[in-house]
């Protein structure tokens, strides 16, 4: 699915041994891959607003940083935010303070990850096993349709992904190596892992460290890990690690037991977070955000570990990269807490495998091992592409009927060209035409990825945006603003202002706040009933459902045991401001 190397690149490969310093072409590869995925991730960034509530989440947090000037004590809506490190706030921030509040400024730090990620793949996998495998692990892990999709979106998920992955590299390489380069990795490894456990905790650190302790037992590669620079290396990790947090558990008594227990052991062990799935959910997630490489992954597993168990010692490096891929695979489908992006650590080794499982079947000239992992794609590709159609032209299945809409041009344009990839590819192969073969997949699956990008805005919509917006332009000093029965993350980002909430406090962390406690803010629906006929004016963001009584809606709250709709409460008269799609903004006050 790229193109077959050259009889130079076969060569350069030949001469580059395993592991070698040969930098021939390093500048030039760098050089195109960072402009062929430069233009993939950041393609359409800042074409939809922020979505609600991760995004708008991930963007306000920064933003209140930057209002309020703290950068150690993490506030949203401003209560304190204790669940995650600051790391990307602080890289969001950054682009905040220098581009202003851009959609796509917002989306960039995630998207310079992924680029980041792809360039650490080809790396590693260049000096495992030649230029060739590192161009193509880098091809595809880039193209990988999970690794696509969360290159783009404002979420925590891709930042832990690639400095975790840099931290497993760094060991990778480093145990090969000696001397100064060996130092320079293993240093690697303790900044690397500081930053992620700066990302998202305890599990920056805590994950790599059992992948590789688990491969130096299970595989007795104890004597490799000598000199491990132990003294240095966590001199780095604590210079890089432990200022946040000595910080913000000076500043915030009560920090330790809810960033500790609550987020970390209770999000493993327990259902606290909701977000409970079966055991096999990760299986599907994998191998459909593998596509269009999954079905090479078992031809490139077999081949890696060729002799099985017998000869294990002799595989122990490629037996890291399984380790890696499926520890971590298997924690997660162990834990409580189960979400799509948290599979996404285990791409990077599964991409280098897969680079260097084709590489060696190219240069051979063996093209024999590919027919299956060509059917594979192309069933894979007729099957998203007609269930593409099917959301298109059936509206309800994954889209309103106005998302449909707004979707069905550029969506049929992205599913015809899956399924012009998924019929011509794998017929090319077949007919040994593999120059052919690899440049149709190049463009057809490239033309897939770029219109995919520009659906992202009718696919997020606006949320409150537009709400936000007026509120921003049309209220006035002393003005109260609420929202009805929920948080709308974006809205406080998009309005540059803090809000109540009635009945509601979710994921807004008040009892960890007695500021936030004390101010007001957060209110039942009887409290802001009883305030309604005052003179003050109150702002009230809410979903239709939830203020408008219908059948429906009434049936509805019924069922999920919320409050009747408000527009039913005999008496309450009320002052239609604003409305989006699904939201409605009113007062009490014109």
């Amino acid at each position: 699915m790229v193109p077959m190397p050259s009889m130079e690149t076969n060569l350069e490969d030949s001469a580059q041994a395993s592991g070698g310093a040969n930098r021939f072409g390093l500048g030039q590869d760098l050089t195109w891959l960072t402009l062929i995925f430069g233009v993939l991730f950041f393609a359409h960034l800042g074409g939809a607003a922020l979505d609600n509530p991760d995004e708008g989440r991930y963007a306000e947090i920064p933003r209140e940083m930057v209002a309020t000037g703290d950068y150690v004590t993490p506030r949203l809506n401003g209560v304190v935010y204790f669940e995650k490190p600051p790391l990307m706030y602080w890289a969001v921030a950054g682009m905040l303070k220098v581009f202003g509040p851009a959609e796509w400024a917002m989306r960039a730090p995630v998207a310079l990850f992924a680029l980041a990620g792809v360039l650490l793949t080809y790396a590693a996998a260049r000096q495992w096993r030649g230029r060739t495998a590192g161009l193509l692990a880098a091809v595809v892990l880039g193209s990988s349709l999970l690794f696509f999709v969360l290159g783009r979106i404002l979420l925590l998920d891709m930042a832990v992904a690639v400095l975790m992955s840099a931290t497993l590299f760094c060991f990778f390489l480093g145990v090969q190596a000696t001397g100064p380069r060996r130092l320079w990795l293993f240093h690697g490894l303790y900044a690397a892992a500081a930053l992620a456990t700066l990302t998202k905790g305890l599990i920056g650190f805590l994950l790599p460290g059992a992948v590789m302790f688990l491969w130096l037992l299970i595989f007795n590669q104890w004597k490799r890990l000598r000199p491990l620079y132990l003294p240095s290396g966590i001199l780095i990790f604590l210079l890089i690690a432990l200022p946040w947090h000595l910080l913000v558990a000076q500043r915030n008594p009560q920090w330790a037991a809810y960033y500790f227990v609550r987020e970390h052991w209770e999000r493993f062990t327990t259902t606290t977070h909701e977000r409970t799935n079966p055991w096999w959910y990760f299986g599907p997630v994998l191998l459909l955000g593998l596509f269009p490489w999954t079905g090479c992954l078992w031809g490139a597993l077999r081949e890696s570990l060729r002799g099985g168990w017998a000869r294990r010692r002799e595989n122990a490096d490629a037996w890291f990269l399984v380790t890696w891929a499926a520890f971590i695979f298997l924690f997660f489908s162990k834990s409580q807490s189960k979400l799509i992006p948290y599979i996404l650590p285990v791409l990077p080794p599964l991409a280098v495998l897969i680079g260097v499982w084709l590489a060696g079947k190219w240069q051979a000239g063996d093209g024999r091992g590919l027919r299956g992992a060509m059917r594979v794609f192309g069933l894979m590709a007729s099957a998203l592409g007609a269930g593409l159609l099917m959301a298109l032209f059936k509206p309800g299945v994954i889209a309103s009927a106005q998302q449909a809409a707004d979707l069905r041009v550029g969506g049929v344009m992205a599913a015809l060209t899956l399924l012009a990839a998924a019929v011509a590819v794998p017929w090319l192969v077949a007919q040994n035409r593999w120059r052919q073969a690899a440049i149709s997949a190049g463009v057809t699956l490239g033309g897939f990825y770029f219109l995919l990008g520009g659906l992202q805005e009718p696919i997020v919509g606006s949320a409150t945006k537009d709400l936000a917006m007026y509120v921003r332009t049309h209220t006035k000093p002393g003005d109260r603003v609420f929202h009805y029965y929920e948080f709308f993350h974006d809205f406080t980002f998009y309005a540059e202002r803090s809000v109540g909430t009635v009945d509601w406090i979710g994921e807004l962390e008040v009892d960890e706040d007695p500021v936030a406690r004390s101010s007001g803010r957060f209110i039942t629906r009887a409290e802001m009933l009883a305030e309604w006929n005052s003179p003050a004016r109150l702002l009230v963001v809410a979903r239709k459902r939830h203020v408008v009584a219908t059948p429906e809606s009434i049936a509805e709250a019924e069922r999920a045991n919320e409050p009747m709709p408000l527009f039913g409460v005999p008496g309450f008269r009320y002052h239609l401001l604003a409305e989006s799609p699904g939201h409605y903004l009113f007062s009490n006050q014109p």
